[in-house]
């Protein structure tokens, strides 16, 4: 039984160090990984950047089988998926933003082929095709990622993370690793109740993070603190933003004040961000201010401070975003600036969150009419949602949208996916024998349809993806001139034409309904609101508080009760600054009594009226530093 344990430890360091370069796992990551292979469900508690994705892939590659990771963030599916692929793992993924035959091809290479990851989207799990072909694969372990969004009772929740509880019925015999960097201890035990744990199992790693000096700066003047850190503190830094506008000026700012700085916010074009980016992971620019945009994918052990510039909504925001300095282990900062109107400016947030319910009706059935979905029609369809074309359309401020489809996620209507890359499509709405009855009198658009037909099946019975570059190539135009004919066959009604794009998407997790069925539960409603109060709450709670470790704050928010005082936060360093201060004081009043006449330590503790401990310790201080010795009967007395 020995050998076959040690056979399994030296596996999975093998496998360690042969895909990741590691010989050993860090703190947290074995215990996580040892009930893995025991085969326990397993709820891990981990902090961002703790290494959770190691804590199923080494198993996974350790041993027979296929891991199905389901997360609901595509980019970092991506991210996995092409980190995976690049070390010679066989990885895939399935998300909203990919066609039916992809999707298709996908799931054929997890049952026929060697594949040892599947990435999926948890709306993707609702789907025929999906369940059909997930009890014919070989299925090793269940990963759910940001597993807080099952519990209605987290700040994420999200209706098609339910439907994990139907795929472990699918697949009886397969444990599951729950993974968050964000669970309550409520939060965590409805993780484990949704997802039908045989027993509960928390593991939970510490969320102390020893390097990080965590402090806030009461002030009406940013900008002044926000300069006292930046010129302070060597290296590179982050300043989180709310707002779009502000990032821009900010940025402007530090420029103006010789400080390289650069800003990011989802409004900026997806190469514009990708670039910006590089360039500051890559050294060439030293600040970033952004808003919550930037962040998911960041690989930047080195960055030196954080500097929340706005108040966060949440310590669950918080800790992630300041989290991200000094993943390198060395001493960093995470300061967070709180001016006097704070608090009003989110109350305000607040209000806008929580459009009324007829509201939130309206906008669903504008949105169904924009994306030209009819009633009755598509059920686990995707669509690509140009957010700020409907907010000038319809006229609407963009986080009144957003927030609508919130609720309707959480309602289990729709979903609204991060901004995916979408490849041109197009549709021929004309048939193949109509198509040849077409006058068409440049030959451009002859050469150009049949450069098509001859690379594209299907064109003329759904949208197909397509690239312009792979049509230039053949076809022998230009990117740009093959655009153009494009558009002109979309002006003839020839095709219907989607340029390529960067964009939102929204995937219906029901089908469209008749607006008055539209049904906003206000128990979800106020339960939301409720829930989005208190973390705020919370959040105030850490700013104002003065007198307790930063550090233990949040570790106890997130269920550890055992914290100890980190000794580098602003309000520890306050405390010792404070303890130096009276040790002083009480090494003087004890020399000025040694100077009349020689006393013990009683003697001493009676007169300042201070317990003996205390005396004792400043006595010590006062010996190693020269300034008395003790006589032969034990009396203290001042050396001349």
């Amino acid at each position: 039984m020995k050998s076959h344990h040690g056979d399994i430890e030296h596996r999975l360091l093998e496998v360690l160090n042969k895909f990741w370069g590691y010989n050993e796992f860090r703190p947290g990551q074995k215990a996580i990984i040892d009930a893995v292979v025991n085969r326990y469900d397993t709820l891990a508690l981990m902090p961002t950047g703790g290494g959770k994705s190691l804590t199923y892939q080494v198993p996974t590659m350790a041993s027979d089988g296929l891991c199905i990771v389901i997360t609901p963030l595509i980019a970092l599916m991506k991210d996995q998926v092409d980190r995976l692929r690049q070390m010679g793992i066989s990885a895939t993924a399935i998300h909203s933003g990919m066609s039916y035959s992809q999707i298709d091809i996908a799931l054929d290479n997890c049952v026929y082929g060697d594949m040892k990851f599947l990435y999926i989207a948890p709306e993707r799990l609702a789907t025929e095709s999906f369940r059909l072909r997930v009890q014919r694969m070989n299925v090793s372990l269940l990963a759910v990622d940001e597993a807080h969004c099952i519990s209605q009772w987290g700040y994420d929740f999200r209706p098609s993370y339910l439907r994990i509880k139907e795929v472990r019925k699918l697949l009886p015999d397969v444990p599951v690793l729950a993974l968050t960097a964000s669970a309550t201890p409520m939060v965590a035990e409805d993780i484990m109740r949704q997802l039908d744990f045989d027993k509960p199992n928390i593991l939970r790693s510490s969320f102390a993070r020893p390097n990080l000096s965590f402090a806030v700066r009461h002030t009406d003047d940013k900008n002044e603190q926000l300069m006292r850190v930046v010129n302070n503190v060597d290296g590179a830094g982050i300043v989180y933003m709310r707002s779009r506008e502000g990032c821009e000026q900010l940025a402007e700012v530090l420029r103006q004040q010789g400080i390289s700085a650069s800003y990011y916010h989802a409004g900026l074009p997806h190469a514009e961000r990708t670039m910006r980016q590089e360039e500051w992971t890559s050294g060439k620019t030293r600040i970033m201010v952004a808003t919550n945009a930037f962040g998911m994918g960041i690989d930047k052990a080195d960055v030196r401070f954080v500097v929340h510039y706005s108040m966060c909504d949440s310590l669950e925001n918080y800790y992630q975003e300041a989290g991200r300095a000094g993943r390198d282990g060395k001493r960093s900062y995470a300061v967070l600036l709180a001016a006097s109107d704070d608090n009003s400016k989110i109350v305000k947030h607040f209000d806008a969150e929580f459009p009324p319910l007829d509201d939130i009706k309206n906008i669903y059935e504008k949105i169904c009419n924009y994306l030209q979905v009819p009633i009755g029609d598509g059920l686990y369809s995707s669509f690509v949602f140009n957010i700020h074309d409907f907010c000038v359309r319809e006229r609407i401020f963009g986080g009144k949208i957003r927030s609508a489809l919130k609720l309707l996620q959480q309602n289990g209507y729709m979903t609204l996916t991060e901004e995916l890359e979408n490849p041109a499509k197009i549709l021929f709405c004309i048939s193949r024998d109509d198509l040849y009855k077409v006058r068409i009198d440049r030959q451009d658009l002859d050469h150009i349809i049949r450069t098509i037909l001859r690379m594209y099946n299907g064109v003329f019975t759904e949208f197909k993806a397509i690239r312009e570059q792979d049509i230039a190539a053949s076809s022998g135009y230009t990117i740009e001139r093959v655009k153009e004919l494009l558009k002109r066959m979309w002006q003839m009604r020839i095709i219907r034409y989607i340029p390529s794009n960067t964009s939102p998407m929204i995937f219906f997790d029901e089908e469209r309904l008749p607006t008055k069925d539209i049904y906003i539960s206000p128990d979800t409603y106020l339960h939301r609101k409720r829930l989005i109060s208190e973390r705020f709450e919370n959040m105030v709670v850490y700013a104002s508080n003065q007198t307790e470790c930063r550090s233990v704050v949040v570790q106890r928010y997130f269920g550890d009760n055992e914290a100890q005082p980190c000794g580098i936060c602003d309000v520890c360093l306050a405390k010792r600054k404070r303890a130096k201060n009276d040790a002083n004081t009480l090494c003087d009043t004890i020399l000025h009594l040694l100077s009349k006449k020689p006393l013990d330590a009683r003697e001493i503790s009676r007169q300042i009226k201070a317990d003996l401990q205390t005396v004792a310790a400043s006595i010590d201080i006062l010996k190693a530093e020269n300034k008395i010795s003790a006589t032969s009967d034990g009396k203290l007395t001042i050396i001349e």
